[in-house]
């Protein structure tokens, strides 16, 4: 089974591109974050046309998970238990959902920014890691033999190889030692990052802005992953990094992740 997770960075704007991509890859399910759209604007029939199934979160223009698959979409979860809120008044926002598929339990994660060091986005993102990693503990707790992937944009370089200037990063989000230390604590609850093996060494990125040619200039970082379960890991067979998928006109600014089970 062919397992992938890509931030659109806008579903509509996107579709095209995402279908051809499913269909070039042979892609079974695909994780998808910041569909930016509401459940009305989500372009259902693209995909079911061409023999996938689609569960989507969207509340409005920002955030917006989904999960498209042709091996089957059952026991679908919006969120997880104890995912904080924001805003004023607090509300949920549209970060987190999964289904099983095909057997493994899939989730699409869209892990909140964290902004500036310092900032209550901060605070917020990493009370959110802290407790999906509280949830995820508890799955393996309960089943110690669950495939479970957290597939997403984690918007976390957790290592200095995973973005193109620490000196450029000093003193902002994604590399602090906070926002590492949270993304790491998952390998403790039982989680294996299980793309790195297969996509090793400095310069292998997943995100570029899209401003100051940052693509071209090869100034990217690291933040999109496949965490899996032990039962998971173990199928894993390989991985890659579609960075072709970065190039060309109307592209997203991250590239998917693919990871091949057994």
């Amino acid at each position: 089974m062919r397992i992938a997770t890509w931030n659109v960075n806008s579903m509509r704007a996107r579709v095209d591109r995402v279908v051809a991509f499913l269909e070039r890859h042979d892609v079974d399910v695909l994780a998808v974050q910041e569909t930016k759209c509401r459940e009305d604007q989500f372009p259902y029939s693209v995909f079911e046309g061409t023999g996938y199934e689609v569960t989507h979160h969207g509340l409005n223009q920002w955030n917006g998970v989904a999960i498209i698959s042709r091996v089957g979409i059952e026991d679908v979860q919006v969120g997880f238990a104890g995912m904080p809120q924001w805003g004023d008044p607090a509300a949920d926002e549209a970060r987190a959902i999964s289904a099983l598929c095909g057997g493994v339990r899939v989730w699409s994660l869209y892990v909140p920014n964290g902004r500036e060091l310092g900032d209550p986005h901060m605070d917020y993102k990493l009370a959110w890691l802290e407790a999906l990693r509280t949830d995820a503990a508890g799955w393996l707790a309960d089943d110690a033999n669950a495939q479970i992937a957290l597939m997403g944009d984690w918007n976390v370089a957790p290592t200095d190889e995973d973005v193109w200037s620490t000196e450029a990063f000093e003193g902002k989000t994604h590399v602090s030692p906070a926002e590492r230390s949270a993304f790491f604590s998952f390998n403790d609850a039982g989680y294996t990052d299980v793309t790195r093996e297969h996509t090793p060494g400095p310069g292998t990125y997943t995100y570029w802005d899209y401003t100051q040619l940052s693509f071209p200039k090869k100034r990217g970082l690291r933040i999109d992953f496949c965490l899996g379960s032990p039962a998971l890991a173990n199928r894993v067979e390989s991985a890659m990094i579609d960075r072709e998928e970065r190039k060309g006109k109307g592209a997203s600014d991250h590239a998917p992740v693919i990871v091949d089970l057994t």
